[in-house]
């Protein structure tokens, strides 16, 4: 018997949890640990920022899916993984033991990066969690009542550049909605060094087709930026040529601001040598194992990827959801070659399909792979962005409620755009 560990239960932790079941033995055990008791569908936050969904909405109960798929659900947070011990250090002083353990923390957020960036003691707001975007609503309802300057983007640093772009138009639209965004300037900074760039050097013409929407809803940008500072009331923001020397220093009015900070590991495996990159991310093979420990495997956003170019600022590469699923499948079919005396043999496609929504549009894509360069490189706009974002969600939301992560139709439609999780 063996006791395999899944550590975190986001959109990869908890699909994990699922196709481990499936791919382990019967007399196999699956642990995942979490610090709640809950699924957060993190790209409905954007909506809740202004109204459009309520936390309710957006959460799954682990609990009962968990424990019918034969996984037990262990609430705490991790403190420190002890890796020659295999084992993992809780906060309540107990130590959980592993035999595989496939590592899906996500992130910790850097906003102490930045004077003056975040939700707790800072000036902006953020849609990485319920909690930021509940917040964040709050504080959006009583600027509606005194309006004024808006400053949405992702710092340097940033690689999830996708929800940024979704709340400035979310936003906007809302505004529209509202009868107020005559009232209400808006600019988007960003540490890309081009609007659609994303942390992937752009997909299909994700350039054309973003500037376009910004251009239509009169939102101004700022690239290659370098937030300096953030001030009750302004944003310091530092505008770098292709050399890295400062073009231009803006100091931006502000009253509402929703900007991405950069990520880093968790300091449950933080400064492990071998097992994760400076900045604390999991270093992994193509078969998504740690070379140092083979029995470790890293999903998701934790994992260790290198940009496709240098910038000027520095920019991450963002881990989109399809990507994430096609790493989880890859895991679990390795350890489930594993567990049976064999070498593994499964890759990760890294392929990623997108929708960006914008309230009453958005843009979509296809990446084969993620990283350029690419088999397929295809983005389109459309009103009916907007829908297939909504049908999505509760797709998906369905699939952590049943704990069923693959389906039959699923598969159909992969198959009929020709996108896949593994590689053949």
């Amino acid at each position: 018997m063996a006791r395999i560990v899944i550590l975190g239960a986001g959109l990869g932790g908890v699909i994990a949890a699922y196709e481990v079941r499936n791919s382990a033995r019967k007399e196999d055990e699956v642990i995942c640990i979490n610090e709640t008791s809950y699924y957060q569908f993190v790209p409905s936050n954007p909506w809740v920022l202004v109204g459009w969904r309520e936390r309710k909405d957006i959460l799954v109960d682990l609990e009962k899916p968990m424990k019918q798929r034969g996984v037990e659900l262990l609430i705490g947070k991790a403190e420190k993984l002890q890796p020659e011990e295999k084992n993992i250090l809780m906060a309540d002083g107990q130590i959980v033991p592993y035999d595989y353990l496939v590592i899906a923390t996500g992130p910790e957020l850097a906003f102490d990066e930045i004077e003056g960036l975040g939700p707790h003691g800072g000036y902006t707001q953020s849609v990485c969690h319920i909690d930021h975007a509940q917040a964040g609503h709050d504080a959006f309802e009583e600027f509606c009542k005194d309006p004024g300057p808006v400053i949405v983007g992702a710092v340097q640093g940033a690689s999830c550049f996708g929800p940024a772009y979704e709340t400035a138009m979310i936003i906007e639209t809302e505004l529209r909605k509202r009868k107020l965004r005559d009232k209400v300037p808006m600019t988007f900074v960003t540490s890309e060094p081009y609007i659609g760039h994303l942390g992937l050097d752009g997909v299909g013409d994700t350039k054309g087709l973003l500037e376009s929407e910004m251009r239509e809803r009169h939102i101004k940008w700022i690239t290659n930026a370098r937030v300096k500072k953030i001030e009750p009331g302004q944003m310091i923001v530092e505008e770098v040529n292709e050399d890295g020397s400062v073009k231009q220093t803006h100091e931006l009015p502000m009253k509402f601001s929703m900007m991405l900070p950069a990520f880093r590991g968790v300091p449950a495996v933080r400064d492990i040598d071998g097992l994760v990159n400076p900045k604390g991310f999991v270093i992994t093979d193509t078969h998504q194992r740690n070379p140092k420990y083979p029995e470790i495997f890293g999903i998701g956003v934790c994992i260790a990827i290198a940009p496709p170019g240098k910038t000027p600022v520095p920019v991450g590469v963002p881990k989109t959801g399809f990507m994430i699923e096609s790493m989880v499948t890859a895991t679990a079919e390795n350890i489930g070659e594993i567990l049976r005396g064999k070498e593994p043999t499964h890759e990760a496609t890294w392929n990623a399909i997108c929708i960006a929504d914008f309230g009453d549009g958005g843009v979509a894509f296809v990446a084969q792979p993620q990283i350029p360069p690419r088999n397929v490189n295809w983005s389109v706009s459309g009103g009916w962005v907007h829908m297939a974002k909504v049908a999505f969600e509760k797709y998906f939301l369905r699939k952590v409620r049943t704990g069923k992560s693959d389906n039959v139709f699923e598969n159909a439609a992969l198959n009929l755009i020709n996108t896949h999780k593994l590689k053949t």
